[in-house]
């Protein structure tokens, strides 16, 4: 095994996805602080491991991989002792897979980057009502896929659920999850928030984000 080293920010929901991954691969690795908000990821030095100058980045013997569902996969393929995160079954892989896209396009991007863009590099202070409409509506798949099974994907924790909660968790000042109107996700987040090192893996960083947005946004329009 090489030396691990992860870049990231605690904020970061793909990064503390990551962090959740390693965590539970039992994996040893080396955190560096990468500072957004003052350009860092811009430097030469960063673009020229990720030209796309993006976090997480994941540092493994000298090679390098960026996007937190491609850096998670790789993790499990080369480390975990059995394919219980990332199923090999075909149809098994393909929701996990489904879930992760999910993720990436619905939660990530259509929800929270398009809430963070405007507030953080741009000089917005209010949120419009459609966007914190939209997260409600990819509550309603969540629950949806929940609906008979404690994880996403079924009896077990996979990758899609460090993924999705690592967002999920980024909404609580924006839209709180009514327990009346989504039980099961409710009792997923409560679940997954149980799993070993979850705070120093995701829950403090989410805190930190929504005090972040909690600090910015002064109206919902």
């Amino acid at each position: 095994m090489g030396k691990l080293v992860l870049y990231g920010v605690e904020p970061s929901p793909p990064v503390r996805a990551v962090k959740m991954t390693l965590a539970a691969l039992g994996l040893q690795y080396e955190y560096k602080l990468v500072k957004l908000l003052e350009g860092e990821h811009k430097t030469a030095e960063f673009m020229r491991k990720n030209p796309q100058h993006t976090v997480p980045l994941l540092e493994d013997d000298g090679q390098y991989l960026w996007d937190s569902h491609a850096i998670m996969a790789y993790l499990v393929r080369r480390y975990a002792k059995d394919d219980t995160l990332y199923p090999k079954d075909f149809i098994k892989r393909a929701i996990v897979d489904q879930r992760l896209h999910f993720e990436t396009g619905v939660l990530f991007q259509g929800c929270l980057r398009n809430i963070a863009l405007p507030l953080f590099y741009g000089n917005d202070i209010e949120v419009p009502r459609a966007k914190i409409d939209a997260i409600y509506e990819a509550y309603d798949f969540l629950e949806v896929f929940l609906a008979d099974q404690p994880y996403l994907c079924g009896q077990t924790i996979t990758l899609a659920d460090f993924s999705n909660i690592s967002t999920v968790t980024s909404f609580a000042g924006l839209a709180p999850i009514d327990a009346a109107k989504y039980p099961k996700l409710k009792a997923w987040v409560a679940r997954m928030s149980q799993i070993p090192n979850y705070n120093q893996s995701n829950g403090y960083g989410a805190q930190m984000l929504v005090d972040m947005f909690k600090e910015k946004i002064q109206r919902i329009v």
